[in-house]
Protein backbone atom coordinates (compact mmCIF):
# COMPACT_ATOMS: atom_id res chain seq x y z
CA UNK A 1 0.00 0.00 0.00
CA UNK A 2 1.09 3.75 -0.87
CA UNK A 3 2.85 5.44 1.57
CA UNK A 4 1.03 8.84 0.69
CA UNK A 5 -1.58 9.78 3.47
CA UNK A 6 -4.58 9.46 1.44
CA UNK A 7 -7.74 11.74 1.14
CA UNK A 8 -11.42 11.03 0.12
CA UNK A 9 -12.61 14.05 -1.95
CA UNK A 10 -16.46 12.16 -2.24
CA UNK A 11 -17.56 9.44 -0.32
CA UNK A 12 -21.60 9.10 0.23
CA UNK A 13 -23.53 8.15 3.60
CA UNK A 14 -26.93 6.48 3.51
CA UNK A 15 -29.06 8.34 5.26
CA UNK A 16 -32.12 7.48 7.79
CA UNK A 17 -35.05 9.17 7.49
CA UNK A 18 -36.26 7.57 10.77
CA UNK A 19 -33.35 9.13 12.34
CA UNK A 20 -33.24 12.27 10.45
CA UNK A 21 -36.60 13.45 11.58
CA UNK A 22 -36.00 12.94 15.38
CA UNK A 23 -33.86 16.21 14.81
CA UNK A 24 -36.01 18.68 13.27
CA UNK A 25 -36.75 21.87 15.73
CA UNK A 26 -39.47 24.23 15.82
CA UNK A 27 -42.75 23.77 14.21
CA UNK A 28 -41.28 20.83 12.53
CA UNK A 29 -40.45 19.20 15.78
CA UNK A 30 -41.69 16.03 16.03
CA UNK A 31 -42.70 15.39 12.34
CA UNK A 32 -43.72 11.79 11.95
CA UNK A 33 -43.97 10.91 8.04
CA UNK A 34 -45.87 7.29 8.70
CA UNK A 35 -42.96 5.78 6.36
CA UNK A 36 -44.50 6.81 3.56
CA UNK A 37 -42.76 10.03 1.98
CA UNK A 38 -39.30 10.23 2.35
CA UNK A 39 -38.26 13.55 3.80
CA UNK A 40 -35.97 14.18 0.68
CA UNK A 41 -37.69 14.23 -2.94
CA UNK A 42 -36.85 11.21 -5.31
CA UNK A 43 -33.98 12.37 -7.33
CA UNK A 44 -36.48 11.15 -10.68
CA UNK A 45 -38.17 7.79 -12.19
CA UNK A 46 -35.37 5.88 -11.78
CA UNK A 47 -34.62 3.06 -9.33
CA UNK A 48 -31.78 4.23 -8.13
CA UNK A 49 -31.40 1.95 -5.14
CA UNK A 50 -31.27 -1.20 -7.57
CA UNK A 51 -29.21 -2.24 -9.27
CA UNK A 52 -29.58 -6.12 -11.53
CA UNK A 53 -26.92 -8.61 -10.40
CA UNK A 54 -25.20 -6.12 -8.00
CA UNK A 55 -24.33 -6.88 -4.32
CA UNK A 56 -24.48 -3.33 -3.44
CA UNK A 57 -23.99 -1.84 0.28
CA UNK A 58 -27.60 -1.31 1.68
CA UNK A 59 -26.61 0.72 4.47
CA UNK A 60 -24.14 2.87 5.88
CA UNK A 61 -22.98 3.78 9.31
CA UNK A 62 -19.44 5.49 10.78
CA UNK A 63 -18.56 1.64 11.80
CA UNK A 64 -18.73 0.69 7.97
CA UNK A 65 -16.81 3.87 6.94
CA UNK A 66 -14.17 3.57 8.98
CA UNK A 67 -14.03 -0.01 8.54
CA UNK A 68 -13.85 0.58 4.50
CA UNK A 69 -11.53 3.45 4.95
CA UNK A 70 -9.46 1.40 6.99
CA UNK A 71 -9.41 -1.69 4.30
CA UNK A 72 -8.62 1.09 1.99
CA UNK A 73 -5.58 2.65 3.32
CA UNK A 74 -7.80 6.17 3.43
CA UNK A 75 -6.94 8.68 6.01
CA UNK A 76 -9.46 10.86 5.95
CA UNK A 77 -13.06 11.19 3.84
CA UNK A 78 -15.02 13.66 3.38
CA UNK A 79 -18.79 12.37 3.39
CA UNK A 80 -21.71 13.80 1.24
CA UNK A 81 -25.37 12.99 1.41
CA UNK A 82 -27.23 10.33 -1.41
CA UNK A 83 -31.11 11.09 -0.92
CA UNK A 84 -30.00 14.68 -0.17
CA UNK A 85 -28.66 14.69 -3.47
CA UNK A 86 -32.12 15.71 -4.59
CA UNK A 87 -32.27 18.86 -2.38
CA UNK A 88 -32.51 21.02 -4.99
CA UNK A 89 -35.49 19.69 -6.26
CA UNK A 90 -37.29 20.99 -3.13
CA UNK A 91 -39.99 23.35 -4.13
CA UNK A 92 -41.02 24.69 0.40
CA UNK A 93 -37.94 26.44 1.02
CA UNK A 94 -39.28 26.14 4.61
CA UNK A 95 -39.02 22.88 4.01
CA UNK A 96 -35.45 23.30 2.93
CA UNK A 97 -34.83 25.47 6.10
CA UNK A 98 -35.87 22.97 8.17
CA UNK A 99 -34.08 19.67 6.39
CA UNK A 100 -30.81 21.00 6.06
CA UNK A 101 -30.77 21.91 9.76
CA UNK A 102 -32.24 18.37 10.72
CA UNK A 103 -29.67 16.72 8.48
CA UNK A 104 -26.38 18.71 9.49
CA UNK A 105 -27.35 17.99 13.09
CA UNK A 106 -28.16 14.28 12.29
CA UNK A 107 -24.68 14.20 10.61
CA UNK A 108 -23.15 15.61 13.27
CA UNK A 109 -24.43 13.79 16.23
CA UNK A 110 -23.76 10.37 14.39
CA UNK A 111 -20.83 10.81 12.52
CA UNK A 112 -18.75 13.80 12.90
CA UNK A 113 -18.83 13.05 16.65
CA UNK A 114 -17.70 9.23 15.99
CA UNK A 115 -14.56 10.02 13.90
CA UNK A 116 -12.49 13.09 13.14
CA UNK A 117 -11.47 10.72 10.17
CA UNK A 118 -15.12 11.60 9.27
CA UNK A 119 -15.50 14.77 7.66
CA UNK A 120 -18.95 16.64 6.89
CA UNK A 121 -20.25 18.82 3.86
CA UNK A 122 -23.36 20.79 5.14
CA UNK A 123 -26.68 20.97 3.24
CA UNK A 124 -27.40 24.39 2.82
CA UNK A 125 -30.92 25.84 1.57
CA UNK A 126 -30.05 27.68 -1.68
CA UNK A 127 -33.92 28.15 -1.72
CA UNK A 128 -33.48 30.78 0.59
CA UNK A 129 -30.26 32.75 0.28
CA UNK A 130 -30.50 35.00 3.94
CA UNK A 131 -30.79 31.16 5.55
CA UNK A 132 -28.32 29.04 3.72
CA UNK A 133 -25.73 32.02 4.65
CA UNK A 134 -26.99 31.32 8.58
CA UNK A 135 -27.00 27.98 8.18
CA UNK A 136 -23.43 27.46 6.64
CA UNK A 137 -22.10 29.83 9.47
CA UNK A 138 -23.47 27.47 12.44
CA UNK A 139 -22.35 24.18 10.53
CA UNK A 140 -19.12 25.23 10.23
CA UNK A 141 -18.43 27.22 13.20
CA UNK A 142 -20.45 24.98 15.43
CA UNK A 143 -20.33 21.81 13.79
CA UNK A 144 -17.03 21.55 11.92
CA UNK A 145 -18.41 20.89 8.81
CA UNK A 146 -15.96 21.64 5.71
CA UNK A 147 -17.65 23.13 3.63
CA UNK A 148 -20.86 23.90 2.20
CA UNK A 149 -22.90 21.64 -0.63
CA UNK A 150 -24.61 23.51 -3.83
CA UNK A 151 -27.20 21.08 -5.63
CA UNK A 152 -26.37 20.98 -8.89
CA UNK A 153 -29.86 20.40 -10.38
CA UNK A 154 -32.38 22.74 -8.61
CA UNK A 155 -35.93 24.16 -9.24
CA UNK A 156 -34.89 27.58 -8.79
CA UNK A 157 -34.57 28.97 -12.78
CA UNK A 158 -30.94 30.33 -12.08
CA UNK A 159 -27.45 29.28 -12.21
CA UNK A 160 -24.81 29.70 -9.35
CA UNK A 161 -24.13 32.73 -11.51
CA UNK A 162 -26.98 34.60 -10.83
CA UNK A 163 -26.27 38.10 -7.84
CA UNK A 164 -28.66 36.33 -5.92
CA UNK A 165 -26.44 33.80 -4.58
CA UNK A 166 -24.00 36.46 -3.95
CA UNK A 167 -24.29 36.18 0.10
CA UNK A 168 -23.25 32.93 0.22
CA UNK A 169 -20.09 33.25 -1.37
CA UNK A 170 -19.00 36.59 0.53
CA UNK A 171 -19.58 33.89 4.07
CA UNK A 172 -17.48 30.72 2.22
CA UNK A 173 -14.71 33.18 0.91
CA UNK A 174 -15.37 34.72 5.27
CA UNK A 175 -15.27 31.11 6.51
CA UNK A 176 -12.53 30.03 4.30
CA UNK A 177 -14.31 26.80 3.38
CA UNK A 178 -15.24 25.68 -0.09
CA UNK A 179 -18.71 25.27 -1.67
CA UNK A 180 -19.28 21.87 -3.42
CA UNK A 181 -21.34 21.24 -6.39
CA UNK A 182 -22.96 17.42 -7.01
CA UNK A 183 -25.05 16.20 -9.34
CA UNK A 184 -27.43 13.29 -9.39
CA UNK A 185 -30.72 14.52 -10.37
CA UNK A 186 -31.83 14.12 -13.92
CA UNK A 187 -34.69 15.92 -13.69
CA UNK A 188 -35.53 19.19 -15.94
CA UNK A 189 -31.99 18.53 -17.71
CA UNK A 190 -33.70 17.71 -20.93
CA UNK A 191 -33.45 14.12 -21.62
CA UNK A 192 -35.83 12.29 -20.07
CA UNK A 193 -37.02 10.68 -23.06
CA UNK A 194 -33.88 8.11 -22.28
CA UNK A 195 -34.70 5.03 -22.04
CA UNK A 196 -32.12 3.07 -19.63
CA UNK A 197 -30.31 4.34 -16.61
CA UNK A 198 -26.76 3.83 -18.31
CA UNK A 199 -28.25 6.49 -20.64
CA UNK A 200 -29.06 8.39 -17.88
CA UNK A 201 -26.14 8.22 -15.73
CA UNK A 202 -24.27 8.98 -18.74
CA UNK A 203 -25.60 12.55 -18.96
CA UNK A 204 -26.81 13.17 -15.41
CA UNK A 205 -23.47 14.37 -13.62
CA UNK A 206 -21.34 16.01 -16.46
CA UNK A 207 -24.29 18.41 -18.16
CA UNK A 208 -25.23 19.97 -14.91
CA UNK A 209 -21.78 20.33 -13.98
CA UNK A 210 -21.58 22.05 -17.07
CA UNK A 211 -24.38 24.37 -16.61
CA UNK A 212 -23.13 25.59 -12.83
CA UNK A 213 -19.63 25.84 -14.31
CA UNK A 214 -20.37 27.97 -17.20
CA UNK A 215 -22.67 29.78 -15.42
CA UNK A 216 -20.09 30.49 -12.54
CA UNK A 217 -17.15 31.14 -14.70
CA UNK A 218 -19.05 33.31 -17.31
CA UNK A 219 -20.91 35.73 -14.82
CA UNK A 220 -17.53 36.10 -13.15
CA UNK A 221 -17.99 34.77 -9.47
CA UNK A 222 -14.26 34.03 -9.65
CA UNK A 223 -13.42 37.52 -10.08
CA UNK A 224 -16.02 38.67 -7.95
CA UNK A 225 -14.95 36.19 -4.93
CA UNK A 226 -10.93 35.24 -5.53
CA UNK A 227 -10.46 33.32 -2.53
CA UNK A 228 -13.84 31.56 -3.13
CA UNK A 229 -13.02 27.38 -3.87
CA UNK A 230 -15.69 25.61 -5.58
CA UNK A 231 -16.02 21.98 -6.64
CA UNK A 232 -17.71 20.31 -9.33
CA UNK A 233 -17.77 16.99 -8.00
CA UNK A 234 -18.73 12.89 -9.68
CA UNK A 235 -18.51 14.08 -13.05
CA UNK A 236 -14.69 13.46 -14.00
CA UNK A 237 -12.30 15.57 -15.16
CA UNK A 238 -12.05 15.22 -18.69
CA UNK A 239 -14.99 17.36 -19.71
CA UNK A 240 -12.91 19.93 -18.27
CA UNK A 241 -10.81 20.81 -20.56
CA UNK A 242 -13.04 20.10 -23.35
CA UNK A 243 -15.39 23.40 -21.37
CA UNK A 244 -12.00 25.64 -21.43
CA UNK A 245 -11.87 25.62 -25.17
CA UNK A 246 -15.63 25.51 -25.60
CA UNK A 247 -16.25 29.16 -22.88
CA UNK A 248 -13.01 30.64 -24.57
CA UNK A 249 -14.53 30.09 -28.29
CA UNK A 250 -17.58 31.84 -27.13
CA UNK A 251 -16.22 34.79 -24.34
CA UNK A 252 -15.81 36.87 -27.87
CA UNK A 253 -19.41 36.79 -28.52
CA UNK A 254 -19.92 38.98 -24.83
CA UNK A 255 -16.65 40.60 -23.92
CA UNK A 256 -17.62 43.94 -25.60
CA UNK A 257 -20.76 44.26 -23.41
CA UNK A 258 -20.48 47.14 -21.25
CA UNK A 259 -21.10 45.23 -18.47
CA UNK A 260 -19.57 42.21 -18.95
CA UNK A 261 -18.26 40.56 -15.84
CA UNK A 262 -15.40 38.39 -16.90
CA UNK A 263 -12.00 40.74 -17.48
CA UNK A 264 -9.64 37.18 -18.98
CA UNK A 265 -10.12 34.15 -20.74
CA UNK A 266 -12.34 31.75 -18.98
CA UNK A 267 -9.69 29.31 -19.25
CA UNK A 268 -7.24 31.90 -17.41
CA UNK A 269 -10.09 31.57 -14.73
CA UNK A 270 -9.85 27.92 -14.81
CA UNK A 271 -6.17 27.57 -13.93
CA UNK A 272 -6.02 30.15 -11.21
CA UNK A 273 -6.44 27.27 -8.56
CA UNK A 274 -10.00 27.98 -7.27
CA UNK A 275 -12.16 25.78 -9.20
CA UNK A 276 -11.84 22.21 -8.40
CA UNK A 277 -12.86 18.73 -9.71
CA UNK A 278 -12.94 15.06 -8.96
CA UNK A 279 -11.70 12.70 -11.41
CA UNK A 280 -11.95 9.11 -11.78
CA UNK A 281 -8.62 7.42 -11.07
CA UNK A 282 -9.06 4.93 -14.13
CA UNK A 283 -9.49 8.08 -16.54
CA UNK A 284 -7.64 7.29 -19.58
CA UNK A 285 -7.02 11.56 -20.36
CA UNK A 286 -6.04 11.90 -16.85
CA UNK A 287 -2.64 13.21 -18.34
CA UNK A 288 -4.22 15.43 -20.76
CA UNK A 289 -6.32 16.95 -17.98
CA UNK A 290 -3.36 17.58 -15.69
CA UNK A 291 -1.55 19.96 -18.72
CA UNK A 292 -4.42 21.65 -19.59
CA UNK A 293 -6.23 22.50 -16.13
CA UNK A 294 -3.37 22.30 -13.72
CA UNK A 295 -2.61 19.48 -11.35
CA UNK A 296 -3.00 21.79 -8.62
CA UNK A 297 -7.30 21.04 -8.67
CA UNK A 298 -7.86 17.47 -9.19
CA UNK A 299 -9.02 15.11 -5.76
CA UNK A 300 -9.66 11.70 -5.76
CA UNK A 301 -13.33 10.64 -5.01
CA UNK A 302 -14.69 7.24 -3.77
CA UNK A 303 -18.14 7.54 -3.72
CA UNK A 304 -18.45 4.79 -1.77
CA UNK A 305 -20.82 2.97 -1.78
CA UNK A 306 -22.55 4.01 -4.76
CA UNK A 307 -22.84 2.24 -8.13
CA UNK A 308 -20.57 -0.92 -7.58
CA UNK A 309 -20.12 -3.83 -5.59
CA UNK A 310 -18.61 -3.75 -2.46
CA UNK A 311 -15.15 -5.35 -3.36
CA UNK A 312 -14.67 -3.60 -6.19
CA UNK A 313 -13.90 0.00 -4.52
CA UNK A 314 -10.50 -1.43 -2.96
CA UNK A 315 -9.22 -2.05 -6.38
CA UNK A 316 -8.73 1.54 -7.16
CA UNK A 317 -5.89 2.93 -5.68
CA UNK A 318 -3.66 0.19 -5.89
CA UNK A 319 -4.10 0.31 -9.91
CA UNK A 320 -3.96 4.30 -9.93
CA UNK A 321 -0.57 3.67 -8.10
CA UNK A 322 0.60 1.60 -10.83
CA UNK A 323 -0.44 3.74 -13.80
CA UNK A 324 3.03 4.74 -15.33
CA UNK A 325 1.78 7.92 -17.68
CA UNK A 326 1.36 10.01 -14.33
CA UNK A 327 4.10 11.34 -12.27
CA UNK A 328 4.44 10.04 -8.56
CA UNK A 329 3.70 14.16 -7.61
CA UNK A 330 0.66 14.04 -9.56
CA UNK A 331 -0.57 10.70 -7.83
CA UNK A 332 -0.03 12.64 -4.59
CA UNK A 333 -1.78 15.81 -5.32
CA UNK A 334 -5.16 14.09 -6.55
CA UNK A 335 -4.61 11.29 -3.89
CA UNK A 336 -4.30 13.77 -0.70
CA UNK A 337 -2.54 17.24 -1.65
CA UNK A 338 -5.49 18.73 -3.42
CA UNK A 339 -8.04 17.50 -1.52
CA UNK A 340 -6.07 19.34 1.69
CA UNK A 341 -6.07 22.43 0.02
CA UNK A 342 -9.72 22.34 -1.10
CA UNK A 343 -11.28 21.59 2.17
CA UNK A 344 -8.63 23.60 4.18
CA UNK A 345 -7.61 20.22 5.99
CA UNK A 346 -4.49 20.07 8.52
Amino acid sequence: MSQIPIIDADGHILEKDDEIENYFEGHYEGHQRHRVFSLFPSLDGWPRGAVKGLKKATQTSPESWLEFIDEAGIDEAVLYPTAGLAFGLIQDSDWACALARAYNNWFHDKYTRTSPRLKGVALIPVHDVEQSVVELRRAVTEQGMVGGLLPAVNVLHKGYGHPDFYPIYEEAQRLDRPLAIHGAPSQGLGFDFLKTMSMIHTLEHPIAQMIQLTSMVLDGIFELFPKLRVGYLEAGAGWIPYMMDRMDDKFHVDRERKHFPLKKLPSETMREGNIFVTCELDEKILDVVAREFGEDCLMYPSDFPHERAVEEFGKDIPEFLERTDLSEALKRKILCDNAKRFYGLS
